[in-house]
């Protein structure tokens, strides 16, 4: 006889359904402990450790030895291969077998010689389908190869994620065993779980609510763990209720394989190659299990890794990119910071990306069908599979081109702020669509919007999505999917939203439980509508809908981080220092093409330097926000774009100097696009050098001087340098005349002409001064508003100012500091002839922690805004505080 009906306790149930779905509790009894079946040993296991991330031809022949679980392996950085070998049980005929491994290190499965799958115990990924259903005739021994990184998926912070790496560490393999995996179990933990998110997100006040609950907890009474038996009873159950459907007007989230890689942070540019290979092998694998699966990816650089080191997964990648699975977004090179490059370095950045995308991928592969390019030039219009089936049958996969044009998206999830000058420079890059979720992490103020338009320093509006969910790391949760729909600010004027899922920022990417839930929830009364779905569906949904979207106008300014402005000072002068070696090889590469037919553009080289440049413009490189060892490896290669670069540089020159050198057999190049007159230092014989008074037209050059030629100064003043008594000293050039005092600060700065005064009233300028520099958390990103009240001059001790050049063409005065017992710095004030500005060069030699110099200069200017220089443009930001807007902005850059 049935059980009669009987009330239910609302925290008992829910606890209740929680325990038969438990990993911790009860796992002898519940439905969690059957979810594997029978297993057995791995027939052996061996290994052996290198220092090196060897390819995988070479490690296979390296000598191995026995190795037991349990065996402690590293340190961090280094690498650990394992074989293993099998041996399939007869008894499982017609099973689903699986090798579960788990270790605290990063693992990638190699079979046939091929990576077929990442496997993370962090990520969710701790076993490899060896076959889906055994059968008679397959082979029951087989050897397989597992390559371990010393590193977890987000490094091998001592104590803390964002610590430095504890280069002691040593890994383990925990688990390494054969197994029955019971795919009916799964799917029952997957339809229980998600009953228990709808029943803990819809809450005790709706009614959808208590259906699912009762339902899960009616799955639990029908259910045996130990009766497989009983489970079609308990799916049909679950599938009933998943089956009501939601109505029409249901929010509709686009779900998307997504697996965000950082290219460099708490570990060293070289683990990414792996832990892109680990991610990509992985979503292949659920790409060939789940054809409506489409899996995003950005960072031509990372595809570029990939080609190189793994040409047989590149590939497959390619192939699932022809059938729309995989799918190039992004545009750029890196995901690179939105703040610190320069506009050209903005360009290049989508032109590397773009090219690479188009010269590797064609253009991408539409639901309509493809287009095969062969050598010869024939092109052949074929339908959907069609493309493919010819490839393979003339041995040619690598023709495969798809037909459809790239979908116009810019994918910048994770970087810290975003200038106002982007939308112009998509747009002039064919780039129409945008899309990150970094302002989620607004400190002060919640961004209004999660779709709008955005629009730039000149109009140019680009389609802006924001997934409201506030993830790129989503894992299919019911709670998830909710947020997704509750948190969205454009309700009323956008019905569709993005909906990443993956793990992310240390790779991993997505897992089969991940894709089951969402599929699960496609349809289902009382949430939102689901869809596995791809950027180009998603944009032209929200485009389709945009009549009613607001538009924001301006820099997208993150309220946090602000502190990689400034963080790793020789990072950004060496990222500016690039920037402008290779404008400058450019220019002068070009005027020597047009010079002289005999020189060789240097194409290929620039490419290559330009690349090495872009990489380290990434988003957690060039701010600073990493670990040691990238800082190192970025400053190793701002040093080869260095010289490498000044090679190219000397070369250009060489040939514009032919038939036309100076006196000295110098050529004087303006890389600037307007005339220029200003003093330069030239080098003389003997090492020496004397100033001279040159002027180069835009973009050009001119033979230097004479030495011994007479440089008038036309109608200009010459500097006058005065040191008073007091250890004072005046610098005029008749333009501008500086006053110092005598420890170096600045009390005067006139305007010779007008006679207005431009330091405030009862102020100096030059000031340094010392903050506090102790965020809450994010010690390499952030400095907080407190650091204001934090204050401390830096006085200077009277009597170190002296007079450096003395006059006519440059005057200077230059001075010590004394910071700290530990920490100074140098300066020397320059004011050269004609000049309407004042240098100041400084050298610090700094030896503090958390600590924060700056210098101020307060002007005598009231005005409610100021301008700031941004890439190609300026814009506007306030010098007030009305607002918790305007106070938010109380570290900018320029």
């Amino acid at each position: 006889m049935a059980a009669a009906p009987a009330l239910k306790h609302w925290r008992t149930t829910l606890e209740r359904v929680e325990k038969f779905v438990s990993p911790l509790y009860f796992t002898d009894c519940n439905l969690r402990g059957r979810l594997f079946g029978d297993s057995c040993p791995v027939a052996a296991l061996s290994s052996f450790q290198t220092p090196e991330r060897l390819p995988y031809q070479e490690a296979v022949q390296q000598e191995f030895r026995p190795a037991q679980i349990g065996d402690s392996f590293g340190p961090t950085w280094w690498t650990c291969w394992f074989r293993v070998e099998l041996t399939i049980p007869e008894a499982w005929v017609g099973q689903e077998v699986h090798l579960r491994w788990e270790s605290d290190g990063e693992g990638l499965v190699w079979r046939d010689g091929e990576p077929v799958q990442g496997l993370t115990t962090e990520g969710e990924k701790t076993s490899y389908i060896l076959t889906d259903r055994l059968k008679e005739g397959d082979p029951r021994s087989l050897t397989v190869y597992v390559e371990v990184a010393c590193n977890g998926l987000l490094g091998a912070g001592k104590g803390t994620m964002i610590a430095a790496p504890d280069p002691e560490k040593m890994f383990q393999v925990s688990r390494a065993e054969l197994a029955v995996f019971c795919r009916d179990v799964h799917r029952l933990l997957v339809d229980l779980e998600l009953l228990l998110g709808i029943a803990k997100g819809l809450g005790e006040d709706n009614q959808r609510s208590f259906q699912a609950l009762y339902t899960a907890n009616q799955m639990v009474n029908v259910c045996d763990p130990a009766q497989p038996e009983t489970f079609p009873v308990a799916q049909a159950l679950a599938s009933r209720f998943f089956g009501q459907r939601g109505g029409e007007s249901q929010h509709t989230v686009h779900a998307m394989g997504h697996c965000h890689i950082d290219t460099a942070w708490l570990w060293p540019f070289k683990e990414t190659v792996r832990k892109c290979a680990r991610s990509w092998a992985s979503a292949v694998q659920l790409m060939e299990q789940n054809p409506d699966f489409i899996f995003a990816c950005s960072q031509a650089q990372q595809l570029e890794w990939v080609k190189s080191h793994y040409p047989g997964l590149y590939a497959r990648l390619q192939e699932f990119a022809c059938r729309g699975q995989f799918v190039p977004v992004g545009g750029t090179w890196v995901e690179m910071d939105g703040n610190l490059p320069s506009g050209e370095a903005m360009v290049r950045q989508f032109l590397q990306g773009q090219s690479f995308f188009l010269q590797e991928f064609g253009k991408m592969c539409s639901e309509v069908g493809c287009k095969l390019l062969r050598a010869g030039g024939l092109e052949l219009d074929l339908e959907p599979g069609e493309a493919e089936r010819l490839a393979l049958l003339h041995q040619e996969p690598q023709l495969l081109r798809p037909r459809a044009p790239f979908p116009p998206q810019f994918w910048l999830p994770d970087t810290f702020g975003y200038s106002a000058q982007l939308p112009q420079i998509m747009r002039s890059c064919g780039i129409r669509h945008f899309l990150t979720q970094k302002l989620s992490w607004n400190l002060v103020n919640s961004f209004p919007h999660h779709t709008f338009f955005w629009e730039g320093l000149d109009g140019s509006r680009v389609l802006a999505h924001f997934p409201p969910g506030d993830s790129y790391g989503m894992q299919g949760s019911v709670e998830e999917v909710l947020k997704t729909v509750v948190k969205n600010r454009d309700k009323g004027r956008s019905n569709h939203s993005a909906f990443l899922f993956g793990f992310g920022d240390g790779g991993g990417g997505p897992t089969q439980t991940m894709v089951d839930r969402l599929k699960r929830l496609h349809n289902t009364d009382g949430l939102p509508r689901v869809q596995l779905s791809s950027p180009g569906r998603l944009f032209s949904a929200l485009e389709s809908g945009s009549g009613q979207l607001c538009t924001w106008v301006g820099e997208l300014f993150l309220e946090l981080h602000n502190g990689t402005y400034t963080t790793h000072a020789q990072i950004k002068k060496g990222n500016r220092e690039c920037e402008r070696i290779l404008h400058d090889v450019e220019l002068l590469s070009s005027l020597a093409v047009a010079r002289s037919a005999q020189f060789l553009y240097p194409a290929a080289q620039l490419q290559h330097l330009w690349r090495l440049l872009l990489l380290n413009q990434f988003h957690d490189v060039v701010t600073g926000s990493c670990i040691q060892l990238v800082a190192e490896e970025a400053m190793c290669h701002y040093e080869d774009i260095r010289s490498h670069g000044n090679t190219l540089l000397s070369a250009a020159a060489a040939a514009l100097c032919a038939g036309e050198p100076g006196p000295e057999g110098l050529l004087i190049v303006n890389t600037l696009p307007w005339k220029r007159t200003e003093v330069l230092a030239l080098p003389r014989p003997g090492g020496a050098h004397s100033l001279a008074l040159v002027t180069v037209p835009s973009m050009g050059y001119a033979p230097a001087a004479a030495p011994t030629s007479l440089q008038p100064l036309q109608t200009q003043q010459p500097v006058f340098v005065v040191q008073e008594t007091d250890g004072s000293v005046t610098l005029d050039n008749g333009i501008i005349r500086v006053r110092l005092d005598p420890t170096g600060c600045l009390t005067s700065l006139v305007l010779v002409a007008s006679g207005r005064e431009a330091i405030a009233e009862g102020t100096v300028g030059n000031q340094f001064v010392l903050f506090d520099d102790v965020p809450l958390y994010w010690d390499a990103w952030d400095v907080m508003d407190y650091h204001l009240e934090t204050r401390k001059p830096v006085l200077g001790q009277a009597g170190t100012l002296a007079v450096g050049t003395e006059g006519g063409l440059r005057g200077s005065a230059w001075f010590l500091l004394q910071i700290s017992p530990n920490s100074r710095l140098s300066q020397e004030v320059v004011l050269d002839v004609g000049c309407p500005y004042v240098r100041f060069h400084t050298e610090v030699h700094w030896h503090e922690a958390h600590k924060f110099l700056k210098v101020e200069f307060p002007a005598r200017v009231r005005s409610p805004q100021a301008t700031y220089e941004v890439q190609f443009g300026h814009l506007q930001r306030p010098t007030h505080h009305n607002t918790s807007w305007d106070w938010a902005r109380f570290e900018m850059r320029n």
